[in-house]
């Protein structure tokens, strides 16, 4: 079921590659989802730098860019005015430093009517929020509001990230 579910998933994200604004781990720059700002308001950013975590739209991305070489957390609503929603992007910008190091990605969608190729694969019941691992399989999804504390913890479960960590750190094994 995984491989199929993978390959569907891989299949249905022929969507453009656009580019959205990034999030500085300091918090300088202007979020990329506001609470009275419009989601289509996002302003464009340069590619990712190695100190800044990522906040992009669902609607103006290429999820297979990401494969094998980021994590990815996926916050998804109904409407970007739904307090899960900023609760959640907001636990993710407190712990944007511990993210970077987990080579994490925040995509975030809010807009159903837009169905976006990530919308139609994870079909979110109101609010969601999934942890997608570098190899592109949903390894958890939860429609609640998890910390950064507990959604890095879940990462550091993932086989590949326990084989980062002694990579390196070989003096750990």
């Amino acid at each position: 079921m995984k491989p199929i579910f993978t390959l569907v998933f891989a299949g249905l994200f022929a969507a453009t590659t656009g580019a959205a604004q990034s999030i500085a781990a300091d918090g300088t720059a202007a979020p990329a989802v506001a609470t009275d700002a419009p989601l289509a308001d996002v302003q464009e950013a340069a590619p990712m730098p190695e100190d800044e975590l990522l906040f992009l739209d669902a609607r103006e991305i290429d999820v297979r860019e990401y494969v094998w070489n980021h994590r990815l957390i996926v916050v998804m609503a109904d409407t970007p005015d739904n307090p899960q929603f900023s609760r959640q992007l907001d636990e993710l910008r407190e712990r944007a430093d511990e993210m970077v190091i987990r080579d994490v990605v925040v995509i975030f969608d809010a807009n159903p009517e837009d169905r976006s190729p990530l919308r139609q694969v994870l079909r979110p019941n109101g609010f969601m929020t999934a942890i997608i691992d570098k190899d592109g399989e949903v390894k958890a999804r939860r429609p609640a509001v998890r910390s950064g504390r507990e959604l890095m913890a879940v990462i550091d479960k993932f086989p590949l990230r326990r084989q980062e960590i002694l990579e390196r750190n070989p003096a750990g094994r």
